[in-house]
């Protein structure tokens, strides 16, 4: 991808991260951590960071700022994200990014929840307060893999899609000019 394109991609990346964020959805259920990935995958390393971010950022701006402590770890954990997306530029196999989404997913969760245990009044500081976070974070962690799985199934579907529409039809004009 050339540099034009790869920041048409990102400016549209962003705008949906924000879009899907402003609107009414199930907690955790947002295209952030698949936003990652595929930047990672197809735009580079310093978009795989970038992009999330930005679109994190607009979003808080509009939805509103919570604990510092907490957001670098939110924000940190997508950075991640987006750094693992940059393993599947070598193979964008559909075992790849199913485990690498899933691999997203848990180390949103583990990293959140340990920050919500760590930085927050509402467990206790032992090891049953932290047990207590991560069982309470559960129907947030089933929202935040389904959603996960299907924008990057999204995202990485839609890419492929037009690809492969394109190349199909660069060698349908290549028969006709034979």
């Amino acid at each position: 991808m050339d540099k034009k394109t790869k920041i048409i991609a990102a400016v549209i990346l962003i705008a949906l991260g924000v879009a899907c964020r402003l609107l009414p959805h199930l907690g955790n259920f947002a295209p952030i951590a698949a936003i990652a990935l595929f930047s990672g995958a197809y735009l580079g390393r310093r978009y795989a960071v970038i992009v999330p971010l930005v679109a994190m950022l607009i979003g808080d701006l509009v939805i509103g700022f919570y604990s510092l402590p907490l957001m670098v770890v939110v924000y940190g954990s997508y950075a991640l994200i987006g750094l693992l997306g940059t393993l599947l530029q070598k193979s964008r196999s559909w075992q790849s990014v199913l485990s690498l989404s899933i691999t997203g997913s848990f180390i949103f969760f583990l990293a959140t929840n340990w920050a919500v245990w760590q930085f927050s009044f509402w467990y206790a500081k032992d090891l049953a307060g932290l047990v207590n976070c991560f069982v309470m974070a559960l129907p947030f962690f089933r929202h935040t893999l389904l959603g996960d799985l299907f924008y990057t199934s999204v995202l990485f579907g839609a890419y492929e899609g037009v690809k492969l529409l394109a190349y199909r039809r660069i060698l349908a004009l290549k028969t006709v000019k034979n």
